[in-house]
């Protein structure tokens, strides 16, 4: 493989999707891939209705043309409303045009999807795509910053890309005051999903809103502290605490990798 090759980061189930974790990383999707996303949706949804109305077609030659009436209504309701309003909540917010694409639906706070977000924009996407031909979902996302079209203003929501080039923010530097701490702490490797948040945090912190950024560095502080112990001493912030664990885990691993080089070097006999 080439050094040169490029590094793509994609949400996995260890991935960190609470508050504005995705946010970090995840730039929301542009016009051309949620369109053709959207053509591939419409055209699974046709297709669907048309097998399922040809299903109760045949059906229907055999009950009355009230009963009929009921089955198409309820067809309807299925097609457009329960059947994309269940896969977008099963998958997190992806469906198949989506996962084609490399598109995932999440909250304006980045957060996953419930089934309650899928329902708003699948009831909103009805009229705005279907009954008016997709015209205003397209000036809308054209003319929204985050592409968003009408239903995910109802909903909160915005659809971002799963997939993008990875850019690691620079390594956390050790916090003066808890060097001595972080010498005699007893630190497991973090997830690669949380680990990876963390420095997405610490590259960021920053940029974030403040509210945000403490919110976000406590919920990240809390979930990492289930591999160190013991805690840090009192009163430290989490972002310090966060970067100490990355820092003393790098520097951990680095001893490592020259310990097991020195090894080999004199397995080897340097050869």
């Amino acid at each position: 493989m080439s050094g040169t090759a490029p590094t793509f980061a994609s949400l996995t189930s260890d991935d960190h999707v609470t508050g504005e974790a995705v946010a970090l990383d995840l730039p929301p999707a542009s016009l051309g891939p949620r369109i053709v996303s959207g053509l591939v949706d419409v055209l699974v949804t046709l297709v669907v209705l048309v097998a399922t109305i040809f299903l109760f077609g045949i059906a229907a030659l055999q009950s009355d043309g009230a009963l009929a009436h009921v089955a198409f209504i309820g067809t309807l309701i299925a097609v457009f409303l329960v059947l994309p309003t269940t896969v977008e909540t099963l998958t997190g917010g992806r469906s198949l045009g989506k996962l084609a694409m490399g598109l995932r639906t999440v909250r304006d706070d980045a957060g996953p999807i419930t089934a309650q977000h899928a329902f708003v924009r699948a009831l909103i996407g009805f009229v705005e795509i279907y009954a008016f031909s997709g015209v205003p979902a397209f000036f809308s996302a054209m003319l929204s910053s985050k592409g968003k079209r009408l239903g995910d203003y109802a909903a909160g929501t915005y659809v971002v890309r799963s997939r993008v080039r990875l850019q690691l923010a620079p390594p956390a530097v050790m916090p003066p005051g808890l060097t001595a701490w972080a010498r005699t702490a007893d630190m497991a490797a973090l997830p690669t999903g949380l680990a990876l948040a963390v420095r997405q945090y610490l590259g960021r912190e920053a940029t974030l809103d403040p509210r945000h950024r403490h919110e976000l560095g406590v919920r990240l502080a809390d979930q990492v502290a289930s591999y160190v112990a013991p805690p840090p001493p009192p009163g430290t912030p989490p972002q310090a605490y966060l970067a100490a664990v990355v820092a003393s885990r790098r520097e951990r691993d680095l001893a490592r990798l020259r310990r097991e080089a020195a090894l080999r070097e004199r397995l080897t006999g340097g050869r």
